[in-house]
């Protein structure tokens, strides 16, 4: 007979930041059902490799039809599930429609054979394999846009997919899945499955998955890697970041703040890419830290499923904890906080529900320059050049992206070749171009999703030698 702690370790629960209430539960796989889901996405794949990327495009162009056709549900589910308010959620079905038909539509040029030079009597090329089964670990803050960058380019490239999806965000893997039924994908090539961390350590270790496309924490993506050790499969890690922004002497001052605010605050900060650290040129820094305190100070925070509102709450009220622990300890060590709490009413300690801050007087001793912060809080420092900013920039040891904002596009290239970053953006911030590579160095991760480079990683090459009969 199964114990009252049994059954609860047996359930996992999403417990709703906008009211507290539990959301969803669903019972976590067995290990019957993990082996079976395996067993099916290895029959599949089978099948699924022999057919042609053309006849691959066909249904995978379904599957995008048939999730987007559902997305006023689904951004309903997301902002319950995890706070973001109801007028943003749908930009994530279009984010998603956005990179699965781009990877779609790129995949025959970049799945194609690899001719070499020619040589008398011989023909050579290489050929892009799939892996076999993909394993995708997707997280909650952008459950959808994380995930599709590996599981529409996976399957394009003739792979089956296990998606697991973070407790908090349980549906968003079970509409992948039932856009794939709905499209006529075969029994098995896409399974959602709901399970413990400890299940998912197995999964990798010792039951067979190919590669890996793991988003999450830093911590999460080591116990991927001693997870594969030893197993030589391949792992794509898209890990934290602690982006930062340097506006120069030349930059268009009202676009920096306007772009750099929403930069920092959309999704109440939970963004890996998002703005959490912004270097101002003396020159413009007074009016910048004046207009950004300004905008920032027009933010409605309150329940995402009000159309007013602007701001959610944090995924958690433990997360909302970690944030006012980084501002207060900013604050005791010297730095000044420029918002006014009070000013809204609904952030209130022991809640999920976090006021945006700014804070000046910051340096790089203080964790909010350089320990991830996740949440809507950022420090905003005086430069006096580009040397010293590309200095502070690169005193990280994340690497995911860094943006510049000036009227100079031939010294901010010069500026982003020196940057120790995966991205350089110039005069926006916070955003994925599917053609162009997503990628981190240092502690944001290794591998890349997205553009022509992301189809490398979910294949491996096989080379063809024939001497002509």
């Amino acid at each position: 007979m199964t114990s009252q702690g049994d059954r609860r370790e047996a359930v996992q629960h999403t417990v709703s930041p906008v009211d507290g209430s539990v959301y969803v539960e669903r019972p976590l796989a067995s290990d019957a059902a993990i082996a079976a889901a395996l067993a099916d996405a290895r029959a599949a794949q089978k099948a699924w490799r022999a057919e042609s990327v053309e006849a691959r495009a066909r249904l995978l162009t379904a599957f995008v039809d048939a999730f987007v056709a559902k997305r006023d549900d689904i951004a309903r589910e997301l902002t319950w599930q995890m706070g973001r308010p109801l007028r943003y959620t749908p930009g994530e079905v279009r984010g998603f429609e956005e990179r699965a038909r781009h990877m779609i539509a790129i995949a025959p040029a970049a799945l194609a054979d690899l001719g070499v030079e020619p040589k008398e009597g011989f023909t050579r090329f290489i050929r892009r394999v799939p892996l076999g089964t993909v394993l995708v670990v997707a997280p909650w803050n952008y459950p959808y846009l994380t995930a599709v960058n590996a599981v529409v380019p996976a399957l394009m490239a003739g792979n089956a997919v296990l998606l697991k999806h973070s407790h908090q965000t349980p549906l968003c893997a079970e509409r992948f899945e039932q856009a794939g039924r709905e499209a006529g994908l075969p029994d098995g090539l896409l399974r959602a499955l709901h399970m413990s961390h400890d299940a998912t350590t197995r999964v990798i270790a010792e039951l067979g998955v190919d590669h890996v496309a793991f988003t999450g924490s830093v911590p999460g993506g080591a116990a991927v890697e001693r997870a594969a050790a030893g197993r030589f499969i391949s792992v794509g890690l898209e890990l934290g970041g602690k982006d930062p922004a340097y506006v120069r002497a030349d930059a268009d001052l009202d676009h920096a703040v306007e772009n750099l605010v929403d930069g920092a605050f959309f999704n109440s900060g939970q963004s890996c890419c998002g703005i959490e650290r912004i270097y101002v040129h003396a020159s413009l820094y007074d009016r910048f830290v004046e207009g950004a305190a300004a905008l920032t100070r027009g933010y409605v925070l309150g329940d995402p499923t009000d159309a007013e509102t602007t701001l959610g709450p944090m995924v958690r009220t433990s997360a909302a904890d970690f944030v006012r622990g980084q501002i207060d300890e900013a604050v005791r060590q010297g730095a000044r906080a420029l918002i006014d709490e009070a000013a809204f009413p609904r952030s209130r300690a022991g809640t999920p529900y976090l006021a945006p801050q700014i804070l000046v007087g910051v340096d790089h001793r203080m964790r909010i320059m350089r320990e991830e912060t996740f949440g809507p809080a950022v420090g905003i420092m005086k430069v006096g050049s580009d040397e010293e900013a590309i200095a502070l920039m690169n005193d990280s040891e994340f690497g995911l992206t860094a943006a510049i904002w000036s009227r100079d596009a031939q010294a901010a290239e010069a500026i982003g070749d020196r940057l120790e970053t995966g991205t350089v953006f110039l005069n926006r911030c916070d955003y994925l171009d599917p053609a162009l590579a997503w990628t981190g160095v240092k502690h944001s991760g290794r591998g890349a999703t997205l553009s022509r480079l992301g189809y490398e990683h979910l294949t491996r090459p096989k080379s063809f030698h024939f001497r002509n009969p």
